[in-house]
């Protein structure tokens, strides 16, 4: 049997990573190297400069690659260096269009530093098409995608995108963080960059910053590689390693923590304090059966909203599983408040002009037990004001 024939979950073990050649190693060597000693003065070897690559970097690289279904991967600091390094494929006067409730980081990007370099944008509703075919103008050169989309979980039809994309002649990004390659692969449906905050799911327990770019044309794939090198925001050794690790697991961490996800979300929608949730695993969710259509399960991410910041506030206090932190994708569950945290660099009034209010608060599920999960949340519910309990629904 190939490794073609192989289902998802086996490959995550069994890739071309699975033992090192020369020692038989089942886990990938931590090259702490450098530098490189090149022993022909005419010819340089694979390796010269860390910056340039490095074998415990590269290993990570084939991995997503192969995982995604592209030709080459990409490791960096942090999710917002690989998309950075990728924006930066841009030039003066070339237009992007944006997901509209985008991450608050790549909001920042767009607004104040490309702006700077005279790079035209537009924030769309990308669950629109006729919305998004109407925004793409001459200089247009990337539409860039969050499916589903941070905090609102909105979902965007790849494939509806990606042909409009190429009959316009632009390239299309997509943010892969909250799916990863178990749920969603996008280049198999015409994307051409794939971008993983790797922090989250892939690495899945909050020990590591790191961020991936994947890239299926070979040429595209050749650009990025320059930048990469040119633009030095490269993952270290020890980092590159603990994603590995952590890839090993992600498929059994992410079924279990959407299954609890789906749990999660069926209860607060029927919670007479929750006035919406935003969970495309639900059946009334305005983007439910794109996502079934395109992608094998909803995700372990889950946004609702509350009265006011005074019942999130009432909440937070008296919840004890989740933790209250920035970040999401983890073994442990995370509570975020987007309007202070992930969205902060978004003004106010573009936040609640995106549907990002005050009483948002959104969930990344983890390995915790359903139940107490929600034996959890009913208590802290319980704790909030009669006005907030009772306010009726949006």
């Amino acid at each position: 049997m190939s490794n073609d024939d192989w289902k998802f979950e086996t490959k995550l073990l069994h890739n071309r990573q699975k033992v090192q050649k020369e020692t038989g190693a089942v886990s990938v060597p931590i090259n702490h190297s450098s530098t490189f000693h090149q022993f022909d003065f005419d010819d340089y070897g694979k390796f010269d400069y860390s910056r340039s690559g490095n074998p415990t970097r590269e290993a990570l690289e084939e991995t997503i690659a192969e995982l995604e279904g592209g030709t080459k991967g990409f490791a960096f600091a942090s999710g917002m260096a690989a998309i950075s390094t990728c924006f930066l494929l841009l030039s003066k006067g070339d237009h992007v269009l944006i997901t509209e409730d985008v991450y608050g980081g790549t909001y920042r990007i767009i607004t104040d530093v490309l702006s700077r370099f005279g790079i035209e944008y537009s924030f769309v509703d990308m669950t629109d098409l006729h919305e998004v075919a109407s925004h793409i103008k001459p200089n247009t050169k990337v539409i860039y995608v969050e499916t589903p989309s941070n905090p609102l979980l909105k979902i965007t039809d790849i494939q509806g995108i990606t042909k409009l994309a190429k009959a316009n002649n632009c390239l299309t990004f997509l943010d892969n963080t909250f799916l990863t390659p178990v749920l969603q692969r996008p280049l198999e449906l015409g994307v051409d960059i794939v971008l993983h905050s790797a922090t989250k799911f892939l690495a899945g327990h909050s020990d590591v910053l790191a961020g991936l770019a994947v890239v299926k044309d070979e040429e595209l794939a050749a650009q990025v590689g320059k930048l990469q090198n040119a633009f030095g925001a490269v993952l270290g050794v020890q980092d590159s390693w603990l994603v590995l690790r952590g890839m090993k697991t992600l498929n059994v961490r992410l079924q279990q923590s959407s299954a609890s996800a789906r749990k999660l979300a069926e209860y607060l929608s029927k919670h007479k304090a929750v006035r919406n949730v935003y969970y495309p695993g639900l059946t009334f969710h305005p983007g439910h059966s794109i996502q079934r259509y395109q992608a094998d399960g909803p995700g372990a991410v889950l946004s609702f909203t509350l009265a006011d910041e005074d019942a999130v506030r009432t909440l937070v206090k008296n919840v004890e599983l989740p933790v209250f932190a920035v970040s999401l994708g983890a073994v442990e569950s995370i509570l975020s408040y987007p309007a202070r945290m992930s969205h902060a660099a978004m003004p106010k009034e573009e936040r609640e002009r995106r549907g990002i209010s005050d009483g948002l608060l959104r969930i990344s599920v983890g390995l915790e037990d359903a139940d107490d999960l929600i034996k959890d949340f009913e208590k802290a519910l319980a704790k909030l004001p009669a006005h907030a309990i009772n306010k009726l629904r949006a």
